[in-house]
C-alpha cells in the first residue's frame, strides 16, 4: 500500500500582484499561501501569513525582523527579496537562526539608471515646472527668460558608490558628454567611465551629484547639512540608492535658501508619502518621484522570477542563486 502523499514545502508571499511566472512556478512545487489583501499587510497580518513556511517571498518594504523569523518558526529556510535592497531586513537574526537571505542584483541596474538619468534632467533642466505651468494654461509669449535651467552635457557627475547601478549611469552620463567620477568607501579604482576621487572632492567639483548606497549604519545621512555646503550653488542632488542616506530636511532648507540648485529624488526616508501637502511634494526645485526606479514589466517581472529560484533552490537544497553578499547560501540545517 502506498502512504499518504508527501507533505510539500509551505511558502509564504506578502503580496499576490506580482508581475511574471515566478510565483505560478512556485505554486506547482510547493504549497504557496500568498496575502490577499489590497494593501500590504501590517506585521501583524504578515507574521500570521508566515507562520509554519519554509520559504519566505517577500518585497523589500516588508520588515523582516527577529519577530517575523520567529513567527515563522523553526522550519524557515529562505527569505527571499524581489528587490536589490535589503535594508529591511534583520540579517544577523536570520544568520542567528540559519536562514538564508537572498536578494536580485544583476537585473535592475540599467532600468533604474535610466530613472536616475530622467531625474538628471528633469531637476537640472526644470521640466516638471515647464510642465506644470503649461497644464495651467500659463504659456504665454515666448520668454528667453522662462524656465532656464543647467545644462547637463559638458557638466561634472559624481557618483557616491560605484556599484551596478552607478556604473549604468556612468555609462548614459558618457554619452552626454559629461565628465565622470566617484567615490566608494572600498576605493574602487579608475576605469574607462570614471575616476576615483575622495568624498570631500567629490562634493566640492561634481555638477551633479548622484546617490548609488545601500542604507547601512555608516550611511544613514550621510549627506546632511554640511555635505550639502560642500557642494556648488549650482549643483543638483539626485537619489535613487535609498532615502536615509539622505537627510531631508537640510536638504529642503539648502533648496529654499538657494544653496542648491534643484534635486531629484526616487527615494525617500518614510514611504509611502501620501499627504499632500508634504513639505517634500511642494518644493519648486524639487522632483520627487514614488520610488519606481526598477518600475518596467520587465524588470519587475525578472525580479520576482529570480526571488522565486532563490526560494527554490535552497527548498530543494541547492545554493542559492543570489544571498546576500558575505552571507551562506544554504541554511545551516537542512
Amino acid at each position: 500500500m502506498s502512504g499518504p502523499p508527501a507533505r510539500r514545502p509551505r511558502v509564504a508571499v506578502s503580496r499576490t500582484a506580482l508581475p511574471g511566472g515566478g510565483v505560478e512556478r512556485l505554486a506547482t512545487r510547493f504549497d504557496v499561501t500568498a496575502w490577499t489583501g489590497t494593501r500590504p499587510p501590517a506585521p501583524a497580518e504578515l507574521a500570521g501569513l508566515v507562520q509554519g513556511c519554509e520559504g519566505l517571498l517577500v518585497l523589500g518594504s516588508d520588515r523582516v525582523d527577529a519577530a517575523l523569523l520567529d513567527a515563522a518558526g523553526p522550519d524557515l529556510r529562505v527569505v527571499a527579496l524581489a528587490s536589490m535592497g535589503y535594508d529591511a531586513v534583520d540579517v544577523a537574526a536570520a544568520a542567528e537562526r540559519g536562514v538564508v537571505v537572498t536578494h536580485t542584483p544583476d537585473v535592475l541596474a540599467d532600468t533604474t539608471a535610466d530613472v536616475a538619468m530622467a531625474l538628471i534632467l528633469m531637476a537640472r533642466r526644470r521640466l516638471p515646472a515647464a510642465m506644470d505651468a503649461l497644464r495651467r494654461g500659463e504659456w504665454g509669449a515666448f520668454r528667453m527668460d522662462a524656465f532656464l535651467g543647467l545644462d547637463v552635457h559638458g557638466a561634472t557627475l559624481g557618483l557616491i558608490g560605484y556599484g551596478q547601478i552607478a556604473r549604468a549611469v556612468a555609462r548614459r552620463a558618457a554619452g552626454f558628454g559629461m565628465r565622470v567620477q566617484h567615490h566608494h568607501p572600498r576605493r574602487r579604482e579608475d576605469d574607462e567611465l570614471s575616476r576615483w576621487v575622495p568624498f570631500d572632492e567629490l562634493l566640492r567639483t561634481s555638477d551633479v551629484v548622484s546617490v548609488h548606497t545601500p542604507l547601512t549604519e555608516e550611511t544613514k545621512g550621510m549627506i546632511g547639512t554640511a555635505e550639502l555646503a560642500l557642494m556648488k550653488p549650482t549643483a543638483t542632488l539626485v537619489n535613487t540608492g535609498r532615502g536615509g542616506v539622505v537627510d531631508e530636511e537640510a536638504l529642503l532648507t539648502a533648496l529654499r535658501r538657494g544653496e542648491l540648485h534643484s534635486a531629484g529624488l526616487d527615494v525617500m526616508t518614510d514611504e509611502p508619502r501620501t499627504d499632500p501637502s508634504d513639505p517634500l511634494l511642494a518644493e519648486p526645485h524639487l522632483v520627487v518621484l514614488p520610488h519606481v526606479g526598477s518600475a518596467t514589466e520587465a524588470t519587475r517581472a525578472a525580479m520576482v522570477d529570480l526571488a522565486a529560484r532563490n526560494v527554490e533552490a535552497v527548498l530543494h537544497g541547492h545554493p542559492a542563486p543570489t544571498p546576500l553578499p558575505g552571507t551562506p547560501s544554504l541554511p545551516r540545517r537542512m
